[in-house]
Formats: structure tokens, C-alpha cells, sequence
């Protein structure tokens, strides 16, 4: 049934979830259907696009490979991957009035408020409108244009929407209509987005873009912590070849600056790796007030050689250091929990209770990151009037590059429907390395665990006091008093009361 045999040659049938069927034998011609319905791996051996080409590798200049599919979520979707790539051909249509060559686009279909069945195309050289039934001339005397420059020459792409529907088929008038009954929900219009115009659907968790960033970055001098800043932590991402390290300072109302990027080469069997990592928790960095400061706490994720994490952090002491674990889902009461005792191995024996291990919901603080990233910084004008940054506002120093400012957005909040129906929210990669989101979720995670999230009034202003800062009120606490002794005073911060004990860094010496 999957192998059908004719004059020349012959046809393989495989599914995209079977690594053995994508990778069993040589072959010409690879055509792929449906890809962005794919799995993200094939029998855990990688991508199935990818498992796919390979077969092509035998026939070298002669091969071809041809994708087709609807599109489904921004950053996620393999078609529109491949159609960036691509010389974006579009269908060009001549208007029937003025003869101008177009292709069609959804926001030229216009139609009477509430009366989808006066749907008309309105040219955009003439602006005139154009009736159905011109559709089947202007198809017959269209033609393909190519609208971008191909990174690679060989690749062609080709786009088409609902708007192209011959007549009998789906008419301009039922297009309207759809659009009209798919507003109010984003899963219907999710998918009138991805089967009418063909095009992707853009999460409202989408990540700010990395240009804008850029564009954002400010100067100061390197390794050096601004003013307003009062503590320091990091987080660690641990790799199979280097361990990457974000230093992160962080001031009221956890406005946040990037002070150091670390890569230390060596994996997690590299004892001159841990040995580097340890003399970072020893190093400081200057304050502009002339002081130095060291990391108060370092956040550690243990997704990877948890065991080999798990000595480290004895050796050095919990007090400075602290394993973390990742957790799906959200739980923005409660984002890190802990700390548990968990079973360590030392030298191929078991120690039981031989960690403290956190828990992290990181998507709570991937949603933070984000939101804290489009968090618009005060205009010149408005800096000489005393405005100051909104808190949660992220500064992120010039010497931030390219690579770090996308790993920073490498992810995108997707809505997930199981095979029930039932739909939830998680993160999802747009790119391969994202290890400075997770820096910076461990880096937070960290701040949560000294207690950031609950210090006082008088925390912040002992802080600022031995800092050297000017007391700054958060935009969120209230100018109005109250004479009700169990609502705070005016330019207070509110914190819960809790029984574990909140530790406060100690960190700057002369």
C-alpha cells in the first residue's frame, strides 16, 4: 500500500513521525505535504524536514524538493521559513478597469458594514471596485512575479489565498462572511487567518522583536553596575560544552540591568569548568557610587547533568547558590517553590537529602521578561522633567550582540489543543539557542529566592541607603494617605508575610 511502482520509476509513501521511513532509501524527488503539522522530531532523530532532504544527498544538482502546506503560528511555522527563503512569488492579476497588475490582497476586499454579500475587490491603481464575476478573466490573464531576492538562487516559492478561488469554488462574498463570524475568538480566527489568506497566526504572547531591542541598548561602561541598581544575581545555563552565565543587577520595583555575559568552555565533566564558575561567585564588579558588588545568589538549572550540579552546589554552599528545576505551566502566586531535599550522588554514592532543590515556573517569568521588554522607556523631555523608568524596565548595555539580544526572544507563547480539546498555553522555541532567556529566568528566579518579591519599605531604603541612591518610589505606590491602620502609608511596598525568612544581600565593600 505505501510503495506504488510505474513505467520509470516508483512511489514511496512514509508518515512524517517515522524516522525509519524518512531516512530508508535514496531518492530524486522529496515532496513533503502538510509541514507545518509535523512533529518536532521523528522518533526522537531530529527534524523530519531535515531527515527528509538528506535522501536527496545521492542526486546532488539534480534533486528537488517540494513543500507545501498551510500556514500556522509566526516564528513556529516551517512554510513560512522556507517562503522567507524563497524569490516569494506572488500571483499578479490584471484590474479589468484600469488593467494595472496586482496580487491580491484581504484588506482591498471591502464590503458595506454588516453585509458581507457586497463584497468587492477595489483596485489599488484605480481604486475602482471589481465584481465577482471579472474573476475568471483576470486569473486566466495572471501571471507569476517573483517579490524578493532568493538567498538561494535554486529556491522558489509561491503563495496562494482564498482570494484566488475560481468561481463555484469559494466566491469573495463567502471569504467576507467568514472573516465576520471568526471575530471574537483567536482560535477562529487563527484559522481563518491560516486557511483564507493563508497566512500565519501571531500569538499575543509573541516576543518583542530583537531589532527593537537593539535599538534600545544603552551605553555604559562595561562591567560596571548603574546607580540605581542595589543587588546582583546570575543564572547559569549548563551546556554538553560550556556553561553560560548572565549577571543581572536589579533595583526597585526589579528594574534590571545586564552587567556581564560569561561563557565558560567545559561541560559539566570539566572540573576546571565548576573551578571558573566558582571563582565567578568570588569576583565582584564596581558600582558607580565607587563600591564593589558581588553575586548575592546564582540560579543553576539542573535539566542537564543534574548529579554533576548537584556536587557543585554542596561543595560551594547553598547560601550563594541554588539548583533549580523547571515546571510547566504557570503559577504567578507562587513562581518558585522550595527549597526540597533531594537524593545526590558523591563520588558514585548515594547521599540522601544531599541537595536543596528549587522548583521554577518558568513560564511566569518568560511572560515577566516580556512584558518587562515592551515596557516603553520616558523620552528625552520627560527624563529633563524628573520622569524616571517605569518599574520592571529592562536596560540592556551596548556590548549586547546580535546572537544574545535573539536568544533573549528566542521563545513564543503558543496555544496547545490536546487531542480532547482541551487548550493550554506554553512556551515554544522560534529558534534553536535561547540560553539567554534562561539565564535570565534562572537570574530571577534567584531574586525571587532572596526575597526581592517580598522586602519591605525599609529593605529597599537600608539597600539604597548603603548604595548610596536617592530613595526612588515605584510608579505603583499611591500618593494618597489613609488613616487606616491596616492599609500601608503612602510609599510603602506591601509584601506577604511568610514564616521562612527572607535573605537580604550583604555585598558591597569599600
Amino acid at each position: 500500500m505505501l510503495s506504488k511502482e510505474f513505467p520509470g520509476g516508483i512511489l514511496v509513501l512514509t508518515g512524517a513521525n517515522s524516522a525509519t521511513g524518512l531516512r530508508s532509501m535514496p531518492a530524486r524527488y522529496v515532496f513533503l505535504d502538510e509541514v507545518d503539522a509535523y512533529p518536532a522530531s521523528a522518533d526522537e532523530e531530529g527534524d523530519p524536514v531535515t531527515l527528509a532532504e538528506a535522501r536527496t544527498t545521492t542526486f546532488s544538482h539534480r534533486r528537488k524538493v517540494f513543500m507545501v502546506s498551510t500556514p500556522t503560528i509566526r516564528g513556529l511555522s516551517r512554510i513560512e521559513r522556507e517562503f522567507e527563503a524563497s524569490d516569494q512569488r506572488r500571483y499578479f492579476v490584471p484590474c479589468p478597469h484600469c488593467g494595472t497588475m496586482q496580487w491580491l490582497q484581504f484588506d482591498r476586499l471591502r464590503w458595506a458594514k454588516g453585509k458581507p454579500e457586497t463584497a468587492a475587490y477595489h483596485c489599488e491603481g484605480c481604486e475602482r471596485p471589481i465584481a465577482e464575476h471579472h474573476k475568471t478573466e483576470m486569473l486566466a490573464r495572471g501571471e507569476w512575479r517573483a517579490t524578493a531576492v532568493s538567498r538561494d538562487p535554486k529556491a522558489i516559492g509561491f503563495h496562494l489565498s482564498a482570494l484566488y478561488s475560481p468561481l463555484g469554488w469559494k466566491s469573495w462574498s463567502d471569504i467576507a462572511r467568514e472573516w465576520l463570524a471568526a471575530q471574537g475568538s483567536d482560535e477562529t480566527l487563527r484559522a481563518a487567518r491560516n486557511t483564507l489568506l493563508g497566512e500565519t497566526w501571531v500569538e499575543s504572547g509573541d516576543a518583542p522583536e530583537w531589532q527593537r531591542l537593539a535599538d534600545r541598548r544603552e551605553a555604559w561602561k562595561p562591567g560596571t553596575v548603574p546607580m540605581a541598581a542595589l543587588f546582583l544575581t546570575a543564572g547559569a545555563d549548563v551546556q554538553r560544552d560550556r556553561i553560560e552565565v548572565d549577571i543581572w543587577a536589579w533595583g526597585r520595583g526589579l528594574e534590571s540591568w545586564l552587567i556581564d555575559h560569561i561563557v565558560i568552555p567545559g561541560g559539566p565533566d570539566d572540573p576546571a569548568a565548576w573551578d571558573k564558575l566558582t571563582s565567578l561567585l568570588g569576583r565582584s564588579w564596581q558600582h558607580s557610587n565607587g563600591a564593589f558588588m558581588t553575586v548575592a545568589r546564582l540560579g543553576i538549572d539542573t535539566g542537564y547533568e543534574a548529579a554533576a550540579i548537584y556536587a557543585w552546589s554542596r561543595k560551594v554552599g547553598f547560601e550563594q547558590v541554588a539548583p533549580l528545576k523547571g515546571l510547566e505551566g504557570f503559577n504567578r502566586s507562587a513562581p518558585v517553590s522550595g527549597p526540597t531535599f533531594v537524593d545526590a550522588t558523591i563520588g558514585g554514592k548515594r547521599l540522601r537529602r544531599g541537595a536543596r532543590l528549587w522548583s521554577v515556573a518558568t513560564a511566569t517569568f518568560k511572560a515577566e521578561t516580556y512584558r518587562f521588554l515592551r515596557i516603553e522607556r520616558p523620552s528625552d523631555e520627560d527624563r529633563a522633567m524628573g520622569v524616571l523608568d517605569a518599574p520592571g524596565t529592562v536596560h540592556i548595555p551596548g556590548w549586547a550582540d546580535t546572537e544574545w539580544l535573539k536568544q533573549l526572544v528566542a521563545e513564543q507563547l503558543v496555544t496547545i489543543r490536546n487531542k480532547r480539546g482541551y487548550a493550554h498555553q506554553e512556551w515554544q522555541k522560534m529558534r534553536e539557542r535561547n540560553e539567554a532567556l534562561d539565564c535570565r529566568v534562572y537570574a530571577r528566579a534567584a531574586a525571587w529566592i532572596l526575597g526581592a518579591d517580598r522586602w519591605d519599605e525599609a529593605t529597599w531604603r537600608r539597600l539604597e541607603a548603603q548604595a548610596g541612591v536617592e530613595t526612588r518610589m515605584p510608579a505603583a505606590v499611591a500618593a494618597e494617605t489613609t488613616n487606616d491602620p491596616a492599609q500601608p502609608k503612602a510609599g510603602t511596598l506591601t509584601t506577604p508575610r511568610r514564616k521562612r525568612r527572607a535573605y537580604t544581600p550583604n555585598f558591597m565593600r569599600d
